[in-house]
């Protein structure tokens, strides 16, 4: 079944006088349980693709669904509705609240939604226990190293049970055998809760954790890399 799916999407703004065309005309499927990553060199449009996908951006013109439901239609407060609901996101350079401990951080999306107290604590428990950060919940991101903190990040991600992650450059801050376990946790987590992943990263190695490249180029897709599942594996 489709989680989602763009058709005919494009992306335009001004940069002053001149009129850029970040995305021009982008078809896009992805099924439930698929784990994808999008390639392509600066300006490829990659982050701009992205945030559409993440109802953080609405395309100029094109048609995008998230189950059957017509995005590019929706109010800013449903758009936001989708984003608190359905996707988790993690950012290359975590976005942790320094003041907060690693278990207040993942608490946060869930008082937006409305969870209570012990509730809300026993998730967020959880979502820091599955990314084995069990005995470091009470620490400040200060007291964290990279790869501990990319971990709180998508333990927060993963703590509203979203259907879709959308990863922007996971990686991207941290050392290659850091890197390594992130993906790792990734993997499991697409694997044994069946979350969708889509990430965007400008390296292969990293490309290679998930089913499918789409590599992009000035705004196109230029092809699609079907990666063999069965052979899908840590490298």
């Amino acid at each position: 079944m489709s989680l989602l799916e763009l058709k005919g999407i494009t992306r335009s703004y001004k940069n002053g006088q001149i009129q850029v065309n970040a995305l021009n005309g982008i078809d896009l499927k992805i099924e439930d349980g698929d784990f994808v990553s999008i390639m392509g060199p600066s300006g490829s449009g990659k982050s701009t693709l992205l945030n559409i996908i993440g109802c953080l951006d609405l395309p100029t013109s094109g048609t995008y669904m998230i189950r059957d439901k017509h995005v590019e239609k929706l109010r800013d407060g449903q758009l936001a509705d989708i984003r608190n609901q359905f996707i988790g996101f993690v950012f290359q350079r975590f976005h942790l609240l320094p003041n907060l401990s690693a278990l207040e951080n993942v608490e946060l999306p869930l008082i937006y939604q409305g969870i209570l107290g012990k509730k809300r604590k026993k998730i967020a428990k959880e979502a820091l226990e599955a990314v084995g950060l069990g005995d470091r919940m009470n620490h400040l991101p200060s007291q964290l190293s990279g790869g501990e903190q990319q971990r709180v990040a998508i333990a927060r991600a993963i703590s509203s049970n979203p259907s879709l992650i959308l990863a922007d450059e996971p990686t991207g801050a941290l050392d290659s055998r850091t890197s390594e376990t992130i993906m790792n946790i990734f993997q499991k987590l697409n694997r044994e809760l069946k979350i969708t992943i889509v990430q965007v990263t400008h390296e292969r190695k990293i490309a290679l954790y998930g089913h499918k490249i789409y590599h992009l180029l000035d705004g196109n897709i230029e092809k699609v890399e079907i990666l063999d599942k069965s052979t899908v594996k840590s490298v």
